[in-house]
């Protein structure tokens, strides 16, 4: 795993070759102690949950970073070093 942004208290992590279990490109979620996996493409909660204002704020940056977050995820898929991208202002 590793972690590509932190804001607001949230963290935001990619798992290496992660895509046995959701099949599409997807990133992690955790905040105080709840914990959700996010769709790229479209940021729709696969699994788990977070508190609704910080999830719209977790789908605000992937807009703003989708291109970023692609990218890493196909990184991610050949086992290669991610990059971490920007927090949220």
């Amino acid at each position: 795993m590793a972690i590509l942004s932190m804001f607001y208290g949230i963290i935001i992590s990619m798992y290496y070759l992660d895509n046995q279990q959701h099949h599409v490109p997807h990133i992690h979620i955790s905040y105080q102690g709840q914990e959700a996996v996010v769709s790229i493409p479209d940021g729709e909660v696969l699994e788990g949950k977070i508190k609704s204002n910080k999830m719209k704020l977790v789908q605000a940056w992937i807009e703003i970073h989708r291109d970023e977050l692609m990218a890493n995820w196909e990184l991610a898929l050949k086992g290669e070093n991610i990059y971490k991208i920007d927090p949220l202002k």
